[in-house]
C-alpha cells in the first residue's frame, strides 16, 4: 500500500483528496497546521471512510519540523495543496503571500530530494494564465500578467520546480484547476475555512442560510454574456479523484516527463449570475444579492480544455453544475445544524 503525504490536509480540496485517496487503497498521513483550517476534518474524513488519518499540526515554512515528518514516515509521494488562497487577501497582504506559499514549496522540495519521495503532485491554479487572449485554456496558453499576488505565486511555484526538476530524479505533476465548488455527497465533508469568505459558491449558500446579510455580484459590465465574471465551476470530489489519478498514473511503470501539466475543470464557463440561478433552482430559494463593481484581482473570464487530464490521466468529469449548488448547500444546512 503506498503512503501519501498531503500537505493541507485539513483543508477543502486536501481532505476530500483524501477520502478519494483512501477509497482507492492509498495509506494517507497529513500535515495541516490549521492556520486557515479545523483540526476536527479529520473526523469527518473517518467518519466517512473508517480509516484513521494522523495529521502532523506543522508549519511546513518550519524545515525542521517539517524534516522530523519525514523521518518517521517513508512517502511514495507527496501532494501539496498547503498555501494560502485568498486572493483579494493576497491583494491586501502579498508579502505574507510570498513567504508562505513559497517558502513552503521550497522546503517540501527540499525535503522530497533529501528523503528519495519521487512522485511530486503541486496544486496550481488556473489563475496562473492571467486574463487569457484565447479560450478555452490548453495547457499550452502563455501566461498573461497575473491578477493578484496569489496567482504570481503559483505561476512562480511552477517555475520553481520545472527549474528543481531539472536537477531531481523526481518526476511532477502541475495540476491547473479552475474553480473547485460543493461538498461530499454524504454531507459529511465540506469547505469550512477560517478565511474570511470571498468565493463565489460559499458566499451563495452563507448568504442563503443567513450567515451573511449581504451578497454581491462584483462586475456587471464585462464582455461576457451577462456583464458578470466567468468560470469554470468543478466538483470538488472530481478535483479530488483527478489527484488519486496522478499518483496512479506517477506510480505507472511507463515512461514519464520530469514535469506535466494537466488542466482540471468542466471545459464549459459559467457566469456568476448563472451560478446564482442554479442554486435558487436546486435549493428553492431566492437570493437577495446586490449588483456592485469590479474587484480588484479579478479575472474576467476562465476555463479549460481538459482533454489532455482525460486522455493521459483517465479522468472523467461525473458531476453537473446543479449537483455542485445541491451538494454544497446541503453541506450548509448541516453546518447550521451543528450550532
Amino acid at each position: 500500500m503506498a503512503k501519501i503525504l498531503v500537505t493541507g490536509g485539513c483543508g477543502y480540496i486536501g481532505s476530500h483528496t483524501i477520502v478519494d485517496l483512501l477509497d482507492n487503497g492509498f495509506e494517507v498521513v497529513s500535515i495541516d497546521s490549521n492556520m486557515r483550517s479545523k483540526a476536527e476534518t479529520i473526523e469527518r474524513i473517518f467518519s466517512i471512510t473508517g480509516k484513521r488519518v494522523k495529521n502532523y499540526s506543522v508549519d511546513l515554512c518550519d524545515i525542521e519540523a517539517t524534516r522530523k515528518v519525514f523521518q518517521e514516515n517513508k512517502f511514495d509521494g507527496i501532494i501539496h495543496f498547503a498555501a494560502l488562497k485568498s486572493v483579494p487577501e493576497s491583494v491586501d497582504k502579498p508579502l505574507l503571500y510570498y513567504k508562505n506559499n513559497l517558502e513552503s514549496l521550497i522546503n517540501l522540495l527540499e525535503l522530497s530530494g533529501e528523503f528519495g519521495v519521487n512522485n511530486f503532485v503541486f496544486s496550481s491554479s488556473c489563475s496562473v494564465y492571467g486574463n487569457a487572449k484565447d479560450l478555452p485554456v490548453t495547457e499550452e496558453t502563455a501566461f498573461e500578467k497575473a491578477e493578484s499576488p496569489y496567482a504570481h505565486t503559483k505561476q512562480i511555484g511552477e517555475e520553481i520546480i520545472t527549474a528543481y526538476a531539472k536537477k531531481s530524479t523526481g518526476k511532477f505533476i502541475l495540476l491547473r484547476y479552475f474553480n473547485p465548488v460543493g461538498a461530499h455527497e454524504s454531507g459529511k465533508l465540506g469547505e469550512d475555512s477560517t478565511d474570511v469568505v470571498t468565493a463565489v459558491v460559499p458566499r451563495i449558500t452563507g448568504m442563503a442560510i443567513g450567515k451573511f446579510t449581504s451578497f454581491t455580484v462584483f462586475g456587471t459590465d464585462y464582455d461576457t454574456r451577462d456583464g458578470s465574471c466567468i468560470r469554470d465551476y468543478i466538483h470538488v470530489m472530481d478535483i479530488a479523484n483527478a489527484h488519486t489519478k496522478a499518483i496512479q498514473y506517477l506510480n505507472s511503470a511507463s515512461e514519464k516527463q520530469p514535469v506535466e501539466v494537466f488542466n482540471l475543470g468542466t471545459g464549459n464557463g459559467v457566469t456568476v449570475l448563472e451560478a446564482i440561478q442554479s442554486f435558487e433552482k436546486v435549493s428553492g430559494k431566492k437570493l437577495n444579492y446586490t449588483l456592485g463593481p469590479r474587484r480588484a484581482g479579478d479575472v474576467v473570464s476562465i476555463y479549460a480544455n481538459n482533454n489532455k487530464a482525460v486522455t493521459k490521466l483517465n479522468w472523467h468529469i461525473k458531476r453537473d453544475l446543479d449537483t455542485m449548488m445541491h451538494t454544497a448547500w446541503v453541506w450548509e444546512q448541516k453546518m447550521a445544524e451543528k450550532k
